[in-house]
C-alpha cells in the first residue's frame, strides 16, 4: 500500500436506495462517523456520494474516489465495511489494490482480518435473503396475502413480545460479536487456546458488544453458543 504521506482522506459513502437519497438517510449517519474519526475536515479531500446496492459492483463514484486517491496520496475513508460492499471478491480485490483504504468501524484490522469478516457478512448476507425468501413462501403457501393491513402488528402484546424477541435477536447478533466469532473460529480451527485468541482479538482491536476488551471466559462463551446453534 501507498503511506498517506498526504494526511488526506477521500471518503466515500453509499446509500442503497434512492429513497434513501431523498431523505438522506444513511449518509448523514455515514459522515458523521467519518468527521469524528478524521477529526479534521481539512484533511478531507472530497466526499463521494454512490447510490447503489451493496450486490452491484458497477460504482463510477468509487471509481472516481481510487482515482483522486492515487492522485493525491490520500486514503479511501468509509464509514463501514458494509459500505463498500457485500461482494467478498469485489472487496478482496478493492482491498489488494495500490490504494490503502480504512473502515471507522473496525480501524485497526489488518487486510487478513478484513479478508475474513467480508467473507463472513457476504455469507450471513446469503443466509438472511434465503430465509427471507422461505418465510414468505410458507406464509403464501398458508393462504396468507401479504402486505394487508390486517397482516400487521396491531396487537400491542404481540409488538411487545416481538420486541423482546429482536432485543435478543440483536443481542446474539452483535456486531462486534460477529466479527469476533469470525476470527475464534478460524484460531479453534488452529488449535489456538482461549488464552492466545483473546490476546488476538485485543491486539487486533475487537470489542465486545459494551465497547470492552474481550476476557477468556467471553470467547469461550461465544465460541460455545457458535457450537450449540451448529448443532441444532
Amino acid at each position: 500500500m501507498k503511506s498517506n504521506q498526504s494526511g488526506t482522506y477521500i471518503a466515500y459513502l453509499r446509500q442503497s436506495t434512492m429513497k434513501q437519497q431523498a431523505s438522506g438517510l444513511g449518509i448523514e449517519a455515514q459522515t458523521e462517523i467519518i468527521k469524528n474519526y478524521v477529526k479534521n475536515d481539512s484533511k478531507i479531500l472530497q466526499t463521494y456520494i454512490e447510490t447503489e446496492t451493496g450486490k452491484n459492483n458497477h460504482r463510477p463514484k468509487l471509481s472516481e474516489a481510487l482515482e483522486q486517491c492515487r492522485q493525491t496520496g490520500s486514503i479511501l475513508i468509509c464509514a463501514k465495511l458494509d459500505r463498500l460492499s457485500r461482494n467478498f471478491a469485489f472487496t478482496s480485490r478493492l482491498l489488494e489494490s495500490d490504494v490503502e483504504i480504512i473502515f471507522c468501524d473496525f480501524p485497526k484490522a489488518n487486510r487478513f482480518i478484513l479478508h475474513i469478516i467480508s467473507s463472513i457478512a457476504e455469507y450471513e448476507a446469503r443466509l438472511i435473503s434465503e430465509r427471507t425468501r422461505q418465510s414468505l413462501k410458507a406464509k403464501k403457501d398458508k393462504g396468507i396475502k401479504l402486505g394487508k393491513p390486517e397482516n400487521l402488528l396491531n396487537n400491542h402484546a404481540r409488538a411487545i413480545a416481538n420486541s423482546t424477541r429482536t432485543n435478543k435477536a440483536k443481542a446474539r447478533n452483535n456486531e462486534n460479536n460477529r466479527r469476533a466469532l469470525a476470527l475464534i473460529i478460524m484460531m479453534r480451527r488452529e488449535n489456538k487456546t482461549y488464552l492466545q485468541i483473546t490476546s488476538t482479538l485485543n491486539r487486533q482491536g475487537f470489542k465486545t458488544s459494551k465497547g470492552y476488551r474481550f476476557t477468556t471466559s467471553q470467547v469461550w462463551r461465544l465460541y460455545k453458543r457458535h457450537q450449540e446453534e451448529e448443532e441444532r
